[in-house]
């Protein structure tokens, strides 16, 4: 499975279907120009579009994995859901966060970028600070940086 084609085919279904999205995480970096290695999607969504959000993307092979989880005290929430390549076995997972009233700020910060002819919603450098602050794993202290360096740039 291609991330990419992924990731179009979800965001596709999410304005087709009228569920208001941001992408987060390993991808939402490669839009700021800092490409890393990711093996999942990661979408902040309202809690009250959570069940469109999984009915939209259900044709396209994603089931729920996981039931609602929390982290850093509920700070955090999302659902987990996979998707399986008959033929290769390859398993995507698509993690949708919730926003939450610490994440308040992400989802009000998302910005609107032009991305492989179309546009996409993307939480912005403000707010992917705010997520990463969370967990602040190596990877994450090292993207916090550099989008601390690009918010200096503008």
């Amino acid at each position: 499975m291609d991330i990419i084609d992924e990731l179009r085919a979800i965001t596709a279904r999410f304005d087709q279907d009228g569920v208001d999205y941001a992408l987060c995480g390993g991808l939402a970096m490669a839009v700021y120009a800092m490409p890393r290695a990711t093996l999942d999607i990661d979408l902040l969504i309202q809690f009250d579009s959570l069940a469109r959000a999984q009915l939209a993307v259900e044709p396209l092979g994603f089931w729920v994995g996981t039931a609602l989880m929390s982290f850093h005290g509920g700070k955090i929430r999302m659902t987990r859901l996979r998707k399986v390549d008959p033929q290769t076995h390859e398993e995507l997972v698509l993690d949708l966060l919730l926003t939450t009233d610490a994440t308040a700020d992400a989802w009000t910060g998302r910005r609107e970028v032009e991305w492989e002819g179309r546009r996409l919603k993307v939480v912005s450098p403000e707010g992917l600070i705010l997520l990463k602050s969370f967990r602040r794993s190596g990877t994450d202290e090292d993207d916090i940086a550099y989008l601390r360096s690009i918010i200096d740039e503008d």
